[in-house]
């Protein structure tokens, strides 16, 4: 008799168990980041992530950047072009994501990869509903080498660290509220 009560006792423990696990598991799913909504396709999260390389593009001013000015918050790095449609289509669609989202957590960086020149740029950018992007030009296309893209337009996301966690190969839809609440829910 006191057998059963021993495995009875065991098996409402074991029960328990399972049911309390059941419960923390759930609670902290919830606190972990979700994966980008469907809206975002073509955007996948890239695994693992890898460091960026360190290449440099010009502003209107001829002045060379790179990606590690921008180390300490999430940058949202968009290779464009004038002749390519989706890059024209998606554009004003990034630059509204870059007003959605504080500066201060995410950058939306659009450089024209063509060979028109900076001050060409920023007045396609301004003609196209896009003037608060800050234009930038690779006219080398020496970011499409270094991120090995394939066609335009490319849109490749890097965390604070300075590594590619995830990307587009073609037009993505950047401002619906799911888009925008899921980079917003990016903390640095």
């Amino acid at each position: 008799m006191m057998h059963q009560k021993s495995r009875n006792t065991i098996l409402v423990a074991a029960v328990a168990g399972i049911a309390i696990l059941a419960v923390l598991y759930g609670i902290m799913r919830s606190h972990v980041h979700a994966g980008p909504p469907a809206s975002l396709a073509p955007f996948a999260l890239a695994s693992p992530a890898k460091a960026v390389p360190l290449v440099a593009f010009e502003d209107t001013s001829g002045k060379h950047h790179t990606l590690a000015e921008f180390h300490g918050r999430y940058v949202l790095l968009n290779l464009w072009a004038v002749w390519c449609a989706p890059c024209v289509k998606e554009l004003p669609a990034l630059a509204r994501l870059g007003q959605a989202v504080p500066p201060g957590q995410l950058a939306v960086i659009a450089v024209d990869v063509g060979r028109e020149g900076a001050s060409d740029a920023a007045g396609f950018l301004k003609a196209h509903g896009a003037v608060s992007l800050k234009p930038y030009v690779d006219g080398d296309l020496a970011l499409m080498r270094a991120f090995e893209a394939e066609g335009l337009p490319l849109t490749v996301l890097i965390d604070p660290n300075g590594r590619e966690i995830g990307r587009a190969e073609g037009g993505a839809a950047w401002d619906t509220p799911e888009a925008i609440a899921y980079f917003k829910s990016l903390q640095p």
